[in-house]
């Protein structure tokens, strides 16, 4: 019985599959049961679009995930070299204009770069890369594109603290630039201004006075901006006035220093090399006349060497003659 129905189906499917080939009798049929089939279809696929739009899905999303995290290290680069290129804009501004000031020094400079601060509050003091090798010397003016800053008070090897001007430890001479008038300007340990000492109530300074260095005391040559004054305090009945200046130089952003090469030895230090030049003068001469002292022999024996040559001379024309 199966056989027979096996074989009847077979038949059957021959005869549609020829049917269907060379008429189109059941082409509408077709038509009628491929719409009917399409949702069996879509169901019989949907297994496999869900699986390959899951899979696009994750690697879409790994894939902008990595993106993303290259694109912000290559933002995180980008702004360390824009940081980079900002601070390298800024010192080539600063070197210009400290390559400006220096232009305006008469003195030998040097320039240094900062490279330390001092960790306790109550001073004010730096560290440069500069140092006994490069011939920095105790009590070296400092000064930036702006101004004096301090003084050298400690040489390293291949380094040296500077005092700052604000320090409660400084004083430097100054002068109004205005009028000449002199005054002490000292440190208050306030890094924005200083005090001037023992300034008379009639005293003619004005705030917008700038203060320049005298030169009194040699250790800071004249003529340096110091500070400017901004504040002045007559007090009633008081012998002195308070005078308060900002200084002109940047103490606390300035990273590149120039250090003064001027002579600024104290009268015992440049009596003592005079004394040595002297000294040195002094042996050079005796050197020199001990060397004229030995030559008038030399020349003596070299004229009795010379002697009997000359007379040799006119011998020979004798005894010419006599032939």
């Amino acid at each position: 019985m199966l056989g027979v129905r096996l074989l009847v189906f077979v038949v059957l499917c021959v005869v549609l599959m020829v049917v269907d080939a060379r008429f189109d009798a059941l082409k509408t049929v077709r038509s009628q049961m491929g719409l009917v089939l399409t949702p069996f279809y879509w169901v019989a696929d949907m297994p496999v679009r869900i699986w390959r739009g899951a899979t696009a899905q994750i690697a879409t999303s790994n894939s902008l995930m990595a993106e993303n995290e290259r694109l912000k290290a290559e933002a995180l680069l980008m702004q360390r070299r824009l940081q980079k290129l900002a601070t390298l804009t800024e010192q080539n501004v600063r070197l210009r204009e400290l390559l400006n000031s220096s232009a305006l020094v008469d003195d030998r400079v040097l320039v240094a770069e900062l490279i330390g601060l001092d960790p306790n509050p109550f001073t004010h003091r730096i560290l440069i890369d500069k140092g006994e090798k490069d011939g920095v010397f105790m009590g070296q003016p400092v000064l930036d594109a702006s101004g004096l800053m301090g003084q050298v008070v400690e040489v390293l090897p291949y380094a040296a603290r500077v005092l700052l001007l604000t320090d409660v430890t400084h004083s430097i001479p100054v002068q109004v630039n205005r009028n000449g008038l002199r005054a002490i300007a000292v440190g208050t340990g306030n890094p924005d201004y200083l005090e001037l000492r023992h300034v008379a109530e009639t005293a003619d300074i004005k705030a917008g006075d700038l203060l320049v260095s005298s030169g009194l005391g040699q250790r800071f040559p004249s003529g340096y901006p110091v500070a400017q004054v901004t504040e002045v305090v007559h007090g009633s009945g008081q012998p002195f006035a308070i005078v308060r200046a900002v200084p002109t130089a940047m103490l606390n952003r300035s990273r590149y220093l120039m250090l003064v090469f001027s002579d600024s030895r104290t009268p015992e230090e440049r009596a003592a090399a005079a004394a040595e030049a002297q000294a040195d003068a002094d042996q050079k001469a005796a050197a020199e006349g001990a060397a004229a002292s030995q030559a008038p022999g030399e020349s003596g024996s070299a004229a009795e060497g010379a002697q009997p040559a000359a007379g040799a001379a006119p011998a020979a024309p004798a005894q010419e003659a006599g032939q």
